[in-house]
């Protein structure tokens, strides 16, 4: 636990991707000049339209792009071993399959973002991207052995990509309702849940961080930036989720008996 708490506290007091600040920043700042005002609120409209798509219909079409059969019996085996004996070798087998789908949606990402990019189109493919995001916090969580079908665990969801949509004070402020969220949740209390009006909270912020890249993935000359930006969008939630799901998992596992000391993992 400790060495996953050093991880989590370096990705909330982390700074702007080194590529982001040194290549991407000076021309996103210049072109944020030349953005229409009108497209700001056309963006949060279709991420918040985005989001009721992808969790009202989405979720269906969504499994069908992994085998949610196979991650959940491979996590049940990881279970059952680290029940038995908790131990760094038991539980990395764990990380593993989340690892490998967090890689596997930065490689579609990318290319979702830059084919269609290069194609000049900006806005319609929020959905297919909130669909990469959504796919890979579903495979995460799967893989500690969470469900993703309730409004609370969807409102958990969303908290995470708005923690990694924001900065200093504000993403702590957003961790410590996720982890306030999370044990509510694991100790079967009921909270009350907005899920509309978080799924809105949810798009501003995405719409914010994102506008001027999916600006720019809008014009074809530099649309491939989009390749650039959707990936590491997904590098971050996928890191983040990978934390506090496993920090979810590690947490229940202190509240049961086992004989093996969990403060070093």
């Amino acid at each position: 636990m400790i060495i996953l708490e050093k991880h989590e506290q370096k990705f909330l007091n982390q700074d702007d991707h080194p590529f982001l600040k040194s290549n991407i920043t000076p021309m996103v700042n210049k072109i944020q000049t030349k953005i229409p005002e009108k497209l700001q609120a056309t963006l949060d409209k279709a991420f918040y339209l985005g989001f009721h798509l992808v969790f009202e219909k989405g979720n269906p079409i969504i499994e069908k792009t992994y085998h949610k059969e196979t991650i959940e019996m491979e996590y049940d085996l990881n279970n059952y071993a680290i029940e038995k004996h908790l131990n760094k070798k038991h539980l990395k087998k764990l990380d593993r399959s989340s690892k490998h789908s967090k890689t596997i949606n930065e490689s579609i990402a990318a290319i979702e973002g830059g084919v269609l990019g290069l194609l000049g189109i900006g806005l319609p493919d929020i959905p297919l991207f909130l669909g990469v995001i959504i796919k890979t916090i579903n495979e995460i969580a799967l893989s500690y052995g969470y469900s993703y079908t309730s409004d609370e665990e969807k409102a958990y969801m969303l908290f995470l990509i708005c923690a990694v949509m924001t900065k200093n004070d504000q993403r702590k402020a957003y961790d410590q309702i996720i982890e306030d969220l999370g044990q509510t949740i694991d100790t079967q209390t009921q909270p009350d849940i907005d899920l509309d009006r978080i799924m809105k909270e949810t798009s501003d912020l995405l719409s914010n961080t994102l506008l001027t890249a999916k600006f720019i993935q809008g014009l074809p000359l530099v649309g491939v930036i989009g390749g650039v930006v959707n990936p590491l969008m997904i590098n971050k939630i996928g890191k983040y989720a990978r934390i506090k799901y496993k920090k979810r998992y590690l947490l229940a596992k202190l509240n049961m008996d086992v004989s093996d000391p969990i403060d070093h993992f």
